[in-house]
């Protein structure tokens, strides 16, 4: 039994507050999110009024929102020199705030200003936030708070009666014989029961957006006391996600206090599992940064995270394409996206890197139709093209601009690339040709072992090298093969598609007890940054492989992949973590849980 402190109830926060404040007000910091904290509003994407203007001695005091960028304004109107308006940015539900943001005042000869635009949440770093627009014109006025309600599927304070389906996400935790619940249904909302209890215990839902290391302006939601005769009581529903902020994987906890005694007793934190998807990629996307627009600090690994995302298919996340292309496209020096220069168009030295991102972008167009991504991909194909070399091994890409290597990342890549730009590209025969040439090529080349296994690459003599069959290398070449033939037809490549994934399958290098397993999953062993994210490649590709075949087996294999991962190698909030089939040492990051991702999505 763990015994805490009981939550005190929570107080509605002010709308009009006296001139001088009662709460404490804390000083601001610039808040980045779309966009960084005093942003003109002549530049916001929409202009809305959710909340009604207020009047201050015949002056308009108005709260203007844009959702689309998540940052509001205040105005002030029919006003004499001197009136001012400015916001106020409480992150515990209104309790506190920050005061004065972007404060101005009529200048002579006008009547009326408006401050500038400020974010209103602050994902990057796990708070929600409230705002408010205030005025003074010989009196303090408010606005209401937005957005006090937390919306998804449904809205805070829905009836439990209204649940779709009910599980259990952890334990129920007992205080003085009392039975306390948490409860999470297919909509991701929560409410928590207590039950075998008495009249006057009570129950209450606590809120957290940074997995439960805090939760100010989340506690004792819904509090609820059980009434005379009865032996049991609920809370309402309360979301964990929040669209409009862009919040993904809030978590939650049931406590509860028998009338009798103050203390009180909590459940674990838990995150919904409305699909095991969705509840992967919310977790996933906690980790995604907003403002630079990757998940730090690793480049190659954001690319495929990204398209992980987009094979998960939830739209909720489509503005995280936009956002990561738009933000990303642009030339960095060495040290911010990566250790070498980004020179533009996502291309560096590193060709496997520029490569992953060509994928990326095909799928980004496959996801959302618009052609940009496409020529993006088409661009960056180019660039890859350019170390083609028949005068070393006969052909192959470099995995380098330094050209010091031939390897199988690179060459899959290319394969797949190559057949991808072909198809989506009408009347195409150039990239047609590059696929049929680099699948010949790759076949003849060796660096298919005579167990059916990929190997890292090629000797300086073009021999096969013995190093590492890696998850991830196997499954490029099954997915460059599935794309080749879809490209040409030809049966062939589509059957050599089908002897790589069988011998994955059947290899005890790559598949123990069932599951897929990394080199650096076994024993003591622990997996570079790198490598954390092979096996989630894999699977997008095998899965691949199983719709264009049909085959039974390889959807078998899948569900078992994904089955293990789930009850196995997760948490209570959804975090997944590096050995498919559990065991230590463990390793849990973004870039297992991408790979996770890929597990779980068929």
């Amino acid at each position: 039994m763990v015994l805490t402190p009981v939550s005190p109830p929570p107080s509605t926060p002010p709308s009009t507050p006296p001139s001088a404040p009662s709460s404490p007000v804390v000083a601001a910091a610039v808040v980045c999110v779309l966009s960084c904290d005093t942003r003109d509003p002549s530049q916001a994407g929409q202009e809305t009024f959710p909340v009604p203007e207020r009047q201050i001695n015949g002056r308009r005091l108005v709260l203007h929102v844009s959702d689309r960028d998540g940052m509001a304004w205040g105005s002030i109107d029919n006003g004499r020199t001197g009136d001012s308006v400015w916001l106020d940015r409480s992150w515990d539900g209104g309790a506190t705030w920050e005061g004065l943001l972007g404060r101005a005042s009529i200048p002579g000869a006008w009547t009326g200003t408006r401050t500038l635009m400020y974010n209103v949440t602050d994902p990057g770093h796990h708070r929600r936030g409230l705002i408010r627009a205030c005025g003074d014109a010989a009196a303090v006025v408010c606005t209401g708070w937005i957005y006090p309600t937390v919306c998804d599927v449904l809205c805070d304070r829905t009836s439990a009666s209204q649940a779709n389906g009910a599980t259990q996400p952890v334990p129920p935790t007992t205080l003085f014989g009392r039975v306390i619940r948490l409860q999470t249904d297919l909509n991701g909302m929560a409410w928590g029961t207590i039950e075998a209890g008495g009249p006057g215990d009570e129950v209450w839902l606590d809120r957290s957006w940074d997995g439960g290391a805090s939760w100010p302006g989340g506690a004792s939601l819904g509090r609820v006391s059980t009434p005379a005769s009865a032996t049991s009581s609920r809370t309402a529903m309360f979301a964990t996600r929040d669209p409009r902020g862009r919040h993904f994987g809030g978590a939650v906890r049931a406590c509860g206090r028998e009338a009798a005694h103050q203390e009180g007793s909590c459940t674990a934190w838990a995150r919904p599992v409305p699909t095991r998807a969705r509840a992967a990629a919310d977790a996933l996307l906690y980790s995604y940064d907003p403002y630079t627009a990757w998940w730090p600090t690793s480049w190659w690994n954001s690319a495929t995270t990204l398209t992980a995302v987009m094979d998960s298919g939830i739209r909720d996340y489509d503005w995280v394409i936009a956002r990561t292309f738009d933000v990303n496209r642009v030339p960095f020096p060495a040290g911010q996206r990566s250790s070498d220069p980004v020179e533009g168009d996502f291309i560096s030295r590193s060709i496997d890197d520029s490569a992953w991102w060509g994928l990326t972008w095909v799928a980004a167009y496959d996801h959302t139709g618009d052609r940009r991504y496409l020529t993006m991909a088409t661009t960056i194909a180019t660039y890859v093209h350019q170390y083609w070399d028949t005068r070393t091994c006969g052909g192959g890409v470099w995995w380098d601009r330094e050209r010091t290597y031939k390897n199988a990342v690179t060459n899959g890549q290319y394969l797949r690339l190559t057949a991808a730009i072909h198809r989506r590209t009408p009347g195409d025969s150039m990239w047609l040709q590059r696929a049929r040439t680099a699948a010949d090529w790759y076949l003849a080349s060796g660096m298919v072992g005579s167990a059916g296994l990929v190997n890292d690459g090629l000797t300086g003599d073009c021999r096969n090298n013995g190093q590492t069959v890696w998850t991830y290398n196997q499954g490029l070449a099954i997915g460059g093969f599935v794309e080749v033939w879809r490209a040409t037809g030809d049966a062939r490549y589509l059957d050599t598609a089908r002897r790589l994934a069988d011998s994955a399958i059947a290899s005890p290098v790559l598949t123990r007890g069932g599951v897929l397993t990394e080199s650096c999953d076994v024993g003591s062993a622990v997996c570079d940054d790198n490598q954390k994210q092979f096996k989630g490649i894999f699977m997008r590709f095998l899965n691949d492989l199983a719709r264009a075949t049909g085959s039974a087996g390889y959807r078998q294999y899948a569900q078992r992949q994904a089955d293990s991962v789930w009850a196995a190698d997760r948490d209570a909030l959804n975090r997944i973590g590096q050995r498919w089939a559990g065991g230590t040492p463990n390793q849990v990051d973004w870039r297992t849980q991408a790979s996770g991702l890929n597990a779980v999505t068929s």
